[in-house]
């Protein structure tokens, strides 16, 4: 009798968690169990894109995931409005971990029939945008022209008869073909300026007026074509970005304190917060692995095509993708702050700074404008009142005035030279964001082109700033394997780069693993612990030489100039490890390279000389300069300038922010490099690798040679036509043609940037 009783009462619940419901597409789910009887409630987990029904008893519906399909194209479409306080009447809505359960509102006893069952979360294809759809839409444009273009003149030629046929058919071609510049034009207007659309408009109008209805619609193709072609180069540029976006993950899985889950937004998460990551899902924010062992995706954020091993202690980023295993990290940058956010950022500043030579013609651009205008009408006058040609009537021995007029309007328009620039300065930033080389803006470009002095660090830049192990010794000789016991038990618990190094190596030799008790460190010189009944002490150079091994310290051989030594003392035995800076194994090829390019080569660093020489003398580098302060580099870039010199300094660190400042063009090495070197750097160079110097140089180059060669095409097609026009050899078609024609071939030889191979 209980449930009786309690069917007639509202068990609605509103829970604090339901802050992380959305108004909006609870009430889509209202309005799909509304539309389906059968279903008694949906339980929806947007975070772990889990969706279940429940239905009395097992009831199979027709086209169900078809329909639940377009309701869950609602939830991840709106997800980041604002929460909902209740549901709608008839309905209850409750929190159940990081999923929401929205259901008909019935009694305790009906629930427990419910009968659940999971289905497939929907694939749902993102609607494009309308940016993404307006070259399509003037591709289509330009096609339904050039169909209502052909089929016009071959009914004038076939059907003279019925002109009016041909002439519908040609104003169909006139309207699809001028819709954009029309609109584009209007827009202008009220703002009470004028560009080529309008110029592209006046002479297809002015066309039909003198009858030349074939020749307007040829224009208004092509016009149409390029405008599509360029439109497209542009949306290629964007895919980049969009593809990073993509890649940001959304929600993130809290550890809280007392060991629960809670799913919140990636907006949410906050510093030194424990967060889940299953396999297949992306991390939400920068960190370090604090448990489990996995290995992660990042070619979406590096373009490192292999997945990179994680364990404790690594770090990981956000937005890629962890691959295999559930691992726990820390919070150590906000998502706002993380690596794939700057990097994104980086790409939408580049793409909105302009070149120099962008700049100019711009500038050159509309005031040309205005002039190809102006001399139209001064020739025209020319022509009716100087030469006494008929002002707009045509005869086939004689062009009117006007009809010459207006196709010197259309040879002389800036269409193609003001793309030739920004078409080759967007393709080249595409291209170099696919693949590890972000330019902070088309100056970065044209300026690394034009380098002839390269300067660079060396920890970080041409080494890894990784060290290695490279040799153990002992003093007396023969004890080596107690010395590296003794350094591993030592140094197993530290997080110093050298105690790493000798972890690394120790486990890839399978060294026997120590027990010490008592283990401590002494301030600014090592650390100390007891194995057995012997004190066991590891550290520099001076804890030996204040100890009662003074004497005999001093006696000991230094280390070689390129190398770092780490003292290890234990019962009547002592010795050393013996680490060096990796050298990047393309660091040799890339310096090569440069040579062979005749572009000077220089090491500044402040690493002492012999250490500085010798890793010069084993890659190649021309010129060295150690023991140097921030300052010091700052002068030495200074000193290449002064001479005249163009010079790149590739850097990743703190002290490499001033000397980065300086330079002609800056480079810096990773994304994960210091924020300082970042925020200078004018390019940065993926995954900390070092050959995608020379991708960025070489296309950088190619990008100049296209830039050139598109000034060349415009400028050139202009210059031949305005004259050959002034002469009145030029038919209206042939100006067209020449005009549109150089526009398309401008995009297309930008595009070459895009899709060729530059590295």
């Amino acid at each position: 009798m209980r449930s009786k009783l309690n069917c007639g009462t509202s068990r609605s619940q509103h829970f604090d968690a339901m802050a992380e419901t959305n108004t909006a597409w609870t009430e889509d789910l209202i309005r799909f169990l509304q539309t389906q009887p059968g279903v008694t409630a949906v339980r929806v987990d947007p975070g772990a894109h889990k969706v279940s029904i429940a239905t009395l008893g097992r009831v199979e519906i027709p086209g169900l995931a078809e329909k639940l399909a377009a309701t869950i194209a609602a939830v991840e479409a709106q997800l980041a409005a604002r929460p909902a306080s209740k549901a709608a009447p008839g309905f209850s809505l409750r929190q159940e971990g990081g999923a929401t359960v929205i259901g008909r509102e019935t009694c305790a006893t009906a629930e427990s029939l419910w009968l659940w069952r999971e289905m497939e979360w929907p694939e749902i294809k993102a609607e494009p945008t309308p940016e993404d759809q307006e070259w399509r839409t003037l591709a289509v444009l330009a096609a339904i022209c050039a169909v209502a273009g052909i089929s016009g003149a071959l009914a004038k030629y076939f059907l003279p008869e019925l002109p009016w046929l041909a002439k519908g058919l040609f104003l169909i071609g006139l309207v699809t073909g001028g819709w954009d510049a029309a609109v584009d034009t209007w827009e202008n207007i009220k703002k009470r300026e004028i560009d080529i659309h309008f110029l592209m408009l006046a002479v297809a109008i002015g066309a039909m007026f003198i009858g030349a209805w074939g020749e307007a619609v040829l224009l208004l193709f092509l016009f149409s074509a390029s405008g599509a072609m360029e439109e497209y180069a542009l949306d290629r540029t964007q895919r980049e970005v969009s593809a990073l976006l993509k890649t940001s993950p959304k929600r993130a899985t809290v550890i809280q304190p007392d060991g629960t889950e809670h799913v919140v937004p990636v907006e949410e998460l906050q510093l030194h917060q424990r967060v889940l990551v299953r396999p297949g899902e992306a991390f939400a924010a920068d960190g370090l692995i604090l448990k489990g062992r996995s290995a992660s995706d990042e070619s979406a954020l590096t373009g490192e095509a292999n997945p990179v091993e994680k364990n404790a202690g690594d770090q990981v980023f956000s937005g890629t993708l962890n691959l295999w295993g559930a691992v726990e990290f820390d919070v150590v940058r906000l998502p706002s702050e993380s690596t794939l956010q700057k990097i994104i950022r980086l790409i939408q500043t580049a793409q909105k700074l302009k070149a120099p030579s962008e700049r100019f013609t711009d500038k050159f651009g509309t005031g040309y404008t205005y002039a190809v205008i102006g001399g139209s009408t001064a020739m025209f006058l020319v022509w009716w009142l100087g030469f006494h040609l008929p002002a707009f009537t045509n005869t086939p021995e004689l062009r009117s005035a006007f009809y010459r007029a207006m196709t010197l309007m259309v040879v002389a328009s800036p269409c193609a030279l003001v793309l030739s620039i920004p078409s080759a300065i967007l393709a080249a930033i595409a291209w170099g964001a696919r693949h590890g080389v972000l330019f902070r803006g088309g100056a970065a470009i044209e300026k690394l082109a034009d380098i002839n002095v390269v300067a660079m660090d060396k920890t970080g830049t041409l080494t890894t700033g990784e060290l290695a192990v490279v040799g153990y010794e002992s003093f007396p000789p023969g004890r080596e394997t107690e010395v590296m016991e003794l350094a591993y038990a030592l140094e197993a618990k530290s997080e110093h780069p050298l105690a790493r190094a000798i972890v690394r190596d120790a486990k890839a030799r399978g060294v026997r693993a120590l027990e010490l008790q008592d283990f401590s460190n002494i301030v600014g010189q090592g650390v100390r612990g007891k194995f057995g009944d012997n004190q066991a002490m590891l550290g520099r150079r001076e804890l030996l030489e204040a100890g009662p091994l003074a004497g005999w310290a001093e006696k000991l051989p230094p280390a070689s100039p390129e190398l770092s030594e780490v003292w290890v003392v234990g019962k009547d035995m002592l010795g050393r490890v013996l680490l060096r800076d990796q050298i990047r194994a393309e660091s040799r090829g890339v310096l090569a390279e440069l040579h062979r390019l005749d572009i000077h080569t220089v090491m500044l660093t402040g690493d002492r000389r012999h250490a500085a020489e010798s890793v010069a003398h084993e890659l190649g580098v021309a010129e060295v300069r150690a023991g140097l302060s921030p300052e010091d580099k700052v002068h030495a870039v200074e000193g290449y300038r002064k001479q005249g010199k163009k010079v790149a300094m590739v850097g990743d660190g703190v002290n490499d922010a001033p000397s980065l400042a300086a330079a002609y063009v800056s480079v810096a090495m990773g994304a994960r490099g210091s924020d300082a070197a970042l925020e200078q750097a004018e390019v940065i160079l993926m995954h900390d690798r070092i050959e995608n110097f020379l991708a960025a140089h070489r296309l950088s180059r190619r990008a100049r040679a296209v830039i050139r060669q598109n000034l060349t095409i415009s400028l050139g097609v202009v210059i031949i036509m305005v004259i050959a026009t002034a002469w009145g050899a030029v038919p209206l078609a042939i100006g067209v043609a020449a005009h549109e024609g150089s526009t398309l071939v401008v995009c297309l030889n930008s595009l070459r940037l895009l899709f060729g191979r530059n590295a």
